[in-house]
């Protein structure tokens, strides 16, 4: 089975009814793509023409009232491509002269037998097989034409030699010649001689299949001006492989090459602002990239300087790092600068000259670029050049403004940083230094305050002795407190795998507990510093003792992510419960104050958070939480 546009439809047109009928029948057994009406005259044969969508006439020559030459004649009129054989029983050479000149396809003289009809049924197919491939052909030279003239880029069609044949009007405009002025002429017509051997070696590439389908180049238009163009080249063979033709679309680039330089420059300029550890550095950095960037002179430049309440060239200037982070104060005035500020938007425009509010008359400014720094001013770029700034100028404006607000404000904050850790340096010399009073010229007096007591307690039988010996011991524990406080700040670095009961049951042996009890149901392995664990928990007990009792029961509890240490003492009142956690703070008649802020120091330094609340039984209850666990 053919598809219907395999089928051949064949009008065959004989004044005898038998020998239009056998003709059909054979032509159709012959090849089976044929399909065949049929007409006995030539009026009946118009009609037929006209109403259907034929790919090839048969007609006789000697047919009444008209013969089928003056038939070829009229279809000529209407379809001058359309094939037409002549298939008669007068065959002469005047007969075939004419049907010639009338524009015949092919012409057969009839025959006896039935073979004629393989002959007729193949010129039937190649009169209709070449009308088809011509007629193809034309529509796609049709369709090539105009996606080639109507095409937005350049087009370029070379011959094999790489001449040119034809420029469509976008190439023209382009390249800025008539096709006229470049056709016949090679490719070097539009290729500067600098950039000869590099379009040489994309040449040879193509007509070798070997590359050169895409390439960026110079070209050099009809008026010497250079132009960047990206070029997509294709070759077109034929069935030798022969190249006969060559199509190469293109596109004038240079300004997104030189936004794209431009782009990169800004950069670089980014990273150095972004580095940048001083205002005079960003500052130049700055004021630099605007002059580099967007083509600007160094007098075209202006900042606002607030004690002239103007805004003045930096050329002017020696106070360009003061400002470049000045904030105008120049509310109110309509002047374009101001307007800038307030809307927070660049501003762009062109032929403007001799702004009072803004310039030094002196200095006729012909374009402007206004770029608003938010929190930190103006950034006022002008140019004294004619060109205009453009979109681009405006987008990289805005960046360069924002980078550089952005440097400024990252050196400041550098700068606070600096000052607080030169600040916390000084702070932590003084605690060392503090320390080191505690350690050694308290301590001693102490010492040699104990000894003597200890003398006297030999030579005198007083109740006052053992009063001095408990305020001797409270002043140790005060200063064994101040040093750890002092000394053992820092964040935890090498935390271990400790058992929480097996900790907490060392620590109670530690400390003072009389008849008090300890009940360590947390069995947890958590990630810790073990000694400083140990003064987490022997503070939290010792604390339950000084304040629940010798009695008292105290409990160690897991809690999802961390402990607790509770008691069924008194408890803390809810309006001391923001005050336990302060240095020297107690409500007791003996301890330094200093436990509790050691445990909330010793459980900040593991990134833990420490929390009082009153236990089940009425006592107090500390949660410790935000521990790792070690088995994590």
């Amino acid at each position: 089975m053919h598809s219907h546009r395999d089928e051949i439809r064949v009008l065959h047109v004989d004044d005898d009814p038998d020998v239009v009928a056998v003709t059909a029948t054979f032509l159709e057994r012959e090849d089976d793509r044929l399909a065949v009406e049929t007409a006995t005259g030539v009026a009946e044969a118009r009609s037929r023409v006209e109403e259907s969508d034929l790919d090839c006439i048969v007609a006789d020559y000697d047919m009444p009232a008209r013969t089928g030459i003056e038939f070829l004649q009229s279809v000529r009129a209407d379809h001058p491509d359309l094939p037409f054989v002549l298939f008669t029983g007068k065959g002469s050479e005047e007969v075939a002269s004419e049907a010639i000149s009338a524009g015949v396809t092919d012409y057969l003289q009839k025959d006896t037998g039935t073979s004629q009809y393989a002959v007729l049924a193949n010129r039937v197919t190649n009169a209709v097989e070449q009308y088809r491939s011509k007629r193809a052909l034309a529509e796609s030279q049709k369709r090539l034409s105009l996606f080639i003239e109507q095409s937005p880029l350049g087009v370029i069609e070379w011959d094999e030699d790489c001449h040119v044949v034809h420029l469509n009007d976008a190439a023209e405009d382009i390249l800025g010649y008539d096709e006229a002025d470049l056709a016949g002429r090679s490719w070097e017509a539009i290729v500067p001689d600098d950039a000869g051997e590099q379009v040489a070696e994309v040449i040879d590439d193509l007509l070798a299949d070997a590359g050169g389908y895409h390439n960026v180049n110079e070209n050099v238009t009809a008026d010497g001006e250079t132009v960047v163009c990206e070029w997509h080249n294709r070759v077109v063979t034929d069935e030798a492989d022969e190249v006969v033709a060559i199509f190469s679309q293109f596109q004038d680039v240079s300004d997104r090459q030189e936004r794209e330089h431009r782009l990169e420059a800004l950069n670089e300029v980014t990273r150095d602002l972004l580095t940048a550890e001083t205002t005079e550095a960003v500052a130049e950095l700055g004021v630099r990239a605007a002059r580099d960037i967007l083509d600007l002179e160094a007098n075209a430049i202006h900042l606002y300087d607030e004690e002239r309440d103007a805004l003045v060239p930096v050329a002017e200037t020696d106070r360009v790092a003061d400002l470049i982070g000045a904030v105008p104060t120049f509310e109110g005035e309509d002047s374009i600068a101001w307007r800038a500020f307030r809307d927070g938007d660049p501003v762009a425009i062109d032929d403007i000259t001799d702004d009072p509010d803004v310039y030094n008359p002196d200095t006729p400014i012909r374009s402007e670029l206004y770029l608003p720094l938010e929190d930190f001013g103006i950034l006022l770029a002008g140019s004294p050049t004619p060109a205009a700034f453009d979109d681009t100028d405006l987008v990289l404006g805005e960046i360069l403004a924002a980078n550089v607000a952005t440097a400024l404000d990252q050196v400041e904050r550098t700068e606070r940083l600096r000052q607080r850790e030169a600040e916390l340096s000084r702070q932590n010399d003084r605690l060392e230094e503090f320390a080191s009073v505690v350690s050694h010229d308290l301590r001693n007096p102490l010492n040699v305050a104990s000894g003597h007591l200890d003398l006297l307690a030999e030579d005198c039988d007083s109740d006052h002795v053992e009063d001095v010996r408990q305020a001797h011991e409270r002043m140790g524990d005060l200063i064994d407190d101040l040093l750890t406080l002092a000394r053992e700040g820092d964040g935890v670095s090498r935390p271990e795998p400790v058992a929480l009961d097996v900790a907490a049951r060392t620590c109670w042996e530690s400390v003072v507990t009389g008849d008090a009890t300890l009940v360590a149901d947390a069995a947890d392995t958590i990630s810790a510093d073990r000694s400083r664990l140990h003064q987490l928990l022997e503070n939290l007990f010792r604390n339950s003792v000084e304040h629940g009792g010798e009695s008292v029961t105290v409990r160690l509890d897991e809690l999802p992510d961390g402990f607790a240490v509770a008691d069924d003492g008194d408890g803390i009142d809810l309006a001391d419960r923001e005050s336990v956690f302060d240095a020297g703070y107690t409500t007791a008649d003996t301890g330094s104050g200093f436990g509790l802020s050691i445990v909330e120091e010793v459980a900040e330094a593991h990134g833990w958070d420490v929390t009082l609340t009153e236990s089940a039984a009425g006592g107090a209850r500390f949660e410790i939480t935000g521990v790792d666990s070690a088995e994590d």
